[in-house]
């Protein structure tokens, strides 16, 4: 039996709380439940966990304190230096840090033993997304080709030259880093940093959910309504399958900077009566939308870095229509527990729908319990914190031998 740990983890907690932040409320609570001593530093920019988090460094949504402070976070380095001299941590676990707490959060750690679990594409990509103004997906190193690509403006650009100088380093120094997906892992390398692969957890859906396919062609898209996530191409495709199949419906969950544009593009196909705009939802409202669709669908335009919400329809029974590169790709088996089409490709994306609305690809609306089963059981929270401790108790051991 593994001895308890003092574990200090850092993350950046966002306005917004999002699978970053589940993923770091779930570590926090299985850690704690394995017996392990927890403590939580972010920043103030978001929630800092509701108000639960044990230390609390200065950060801000300002843009223009942000220009300075996504460098040095002087803040966050008096407070990581302030949790280490006090909460003296047998290892230290970092999420995101780039957004708020900067490179300068991890300074003070020493010669705390380090595991960095990499959520997205900030440490390697300035704008965060590896989309280019295209909307093609970049497959070039972050440096020169920012700027010429268009990605940032000559000012952004200057500015974060000095950001990555202080990012590559603190990644480096990491005992152990981890990647959430296999195709993140690839990026990662393809960027001269070694990893991991530990899948993230999807917690199974509660005894109340129950589901009741709708008797028409029903679509669910959950997330951020950002240019990422590939709206105005899910519409288009949409508006084709409804002037075939007009009893087709649309849910959209959610809501983001793109949504003006989105509702537009709604009232331009004439799609008023057909698709829906919930807003954002609590778990429990997310899941009464899939208990009655047909299929959730996830057309990112880039290549998502997990996937998290493909996932958590397929471990409640419900396909997946989702863009295949990126992780994606390796959680939606195509044909099986969902549908896969190349990102941004319209045609595909229509005829994936067309195949779940009129050609019975999936007749009982649902998926079949033994591949529900395998994914529960590949992706089961359990399994996920047992693999993460092990790796903290490694790296901690090691440094004290």
């Amino acid at each position: 039996m593994p001895s308890p740990l003092r574990v200090l983890l850092i993350t950046d907690w966002m306005p917004r709380h999002g699978g970053a932040e589940i993923y770091a409320s779930t570590v926090r609570a299985g850690l704690t439940a394995a017996g392990d001593v927890v403590r939580l530093l972010t920043s103030s920019a978001g929630s800092a966990a509701d108000g639960t988090a044990d230390f609390v460094a200065y950060g801000t949504e300002n843009a223009a304190a942000q220009t300075v402070l996504q460098v040095v976070n002087p803040f966050a380095q008096w407070r990581t230096r302030a949790a280490v001299r006090a909460f003296r941590p047998d290892v230290a676990l970092v999420h995101l840090f780039a957004y708020h707490l900067s490179p300068a959060a991890l300074w003070p750690l020493g010669d705390v033993p380090t595991a960095m679990m990499v959520l997205d594409y900030k440490v390697v990509c300035p704008l965060g997304s590896k989309l280019l103004p295209t909307g093609l997906i970049c497959d070039k190193r972050a440096g020169i080709a920012c700027l010429r690509s268009g990605c940032l403006t000559l000012p952004h650009w200057i500015r974060d030259q000095a950001r990555y100088a202080a990012i590559k380093p603190v990644v480096r120094r990491a005992n152990l880093v981890l990647a959430c997906s296999r195709h993140l892992q690839r990026e990662l390398q393809a960027n001269g940093t070694d990893s991991a692969y530990l899948p993230l957890p999807i917690a199974a859906p509660r005894p109340a959910f129950s589901r009741r396919p709708a008797p028409h062609p029903e679509f669910v898209f959950c997330g951020r309504l950002s240019v990422e996530k590939g709206l105005p191409l899910l519409v288009r495709a949409f508006a084709r399958l409804h002037s075939h199949v007009p009893a087709a419906r649309l849910k959209i969950v959610g809501d983001g900077p793109l949504r003006p544009e989105i509702e537009n593009l709604v009232q331009i196909h004439r799609l008023t009566g057909a698709v829906t705009f919930t807003g954002w939802l609590d778990q429990r409202g997310v899941d009464r939308q899939l208990e009655s669709a047909w299929a959730l669908v996830a057309p990112a335009i880039w290549a998502e870095p997990f996937g998290l919400v493909a996932l958590e329809a397929i471990v409640r029974g419900v396909p997946a229509v989702a863009s295949q590169t990126g992780g994606f790709g390796e959680s939606v088996e195509d044909g099986v527990s969902g549908l896969l089409f190349p990102n941004g490709d319209e045609d595909a994306l229509y005829r994936a729908l067309a195949r779940v609305a009129t050609e019975g690809l999936f007749p009982s609306r649902s998926l079949d319990p033994a591949v529900v089963a395998r994914a529960v059981q590949t992706f089961d929270v359990t399994r996920h914190m047992a693999v993460l401790r092990a790796h903290l108790q490694g790296i901690a051991s090691h440094v004290d031998g």
